[in-house]
């Protein structure tokens, strides 16, 4: 029988985050941790493997036949360098450069010099980039991503006939997690798909029982509803737009401390 929202909210003593532990001793996550005594462990479910230059290759993917790249994460923009640095190939000084953050356009000073380069950066979000895409029709983009990778921004180009070429410089594979003695945690927070694909082909017998389940975005939502898993936390809430503000605002409601 399917408890209720209710019934499930027991007391949460511990956490599983499934990324890298952030550095730093102003971690939120730390913060967390000593403030509601908590127990919290971090560990990646999901793992980046690189694409060998020789598969880059057999792609037949022309970068010097494009005018802009779009970058939605910094491992895009590791990776792509890199493969340029091993098939040496020199991007051009007037490669235009489309972002989805700052965060990501400010990492490009790894490689380029930023105020020599045109960079148009998105607030944060594939929709911000794309409106950005609307003003600047007539580029020819390249689009180096993951073999796992959200839809929208091709789906645009595609659908409004923007010259651009996909190309897949990295793979997302699911880590491997033999060695976690357990999922037996009051709560495991997810951030992509490809993180509940790795928990099953980790741990195919996987019982949710009285785990919560904690998700940040709209993909990895539905991906946990389509796993047939209880969506407990589903971030970014309103009034917590951040992983660790949404944990916050369950974990002083099912421990009583919110009454």
């Amino acid at each position: 029988m399917i408890k209720t929202e209710k019934e499930r909210l027991t007391k949460v003593n511990s956490i599983l985050v499934s990324q890298p532990e952030p550095q730093g001793e102003k971690s939120p996550y730390r913060m967390l941790k000593e403030k509601y005594k908590l127990k919290v462990d971090f560990r990646p479910f999901i793992q980046i493997e690189p694409v060998t230059s020789k598969e880059f290759r057999q792609q037949k993917v022309d970068v010097l036949n494009h005018t802009a790249v779009i970058f939605t994460s910094r491992n895009a923009v590791d990776h792509f360098f890199r493969l340029c640095k091993e098939t040496r190939m020199e991007v051009p000084p007037e490669m235009k450069y489309f972002c989805v953050s700052e965060q990501t356009s400010y990492y490009l000073q790894k490689y380029i010099t930023i105020r020599k380069r045109k960079i148009f950066t998105g607030s944060r979000t594939a929709a911000d980039l794309i409106e950005i895409l609307k003003k600047h029709k007539d580029e020819k983009y390249i689009f180096p991503c993951s073999n796992i990778r959200k839809n929208d921004i091709p789906d645009f180009l595609e659908k409004n006939n923007f010259k651009f070429t996909e190309v897949t410089i990295y793979r997302t594979v699911a880590s491997d997690l033999s060695n976690l003695a357990d999922v037996n945690y009051d709560i495991i927070a997810f951030f992509s798909p490809s993180g509940i694909s790795s928990l099953f082909a980790n741990f195919p017998d996987f019982e949710q029982n009285n785990t919560r389940i904690a998700a940040f975005g709209p993909t990895t939502s539905n991906a946990v509803r389509e796993a047939g898993l209880i969506l407990d936390i589903e971030a970014p809430l309103p009034n917590a737009p951040s992983m660790t503000g949404a944990l916050e605002l369950y974990v002083r409601k099912a421990n009583g401390i919110d009454k």
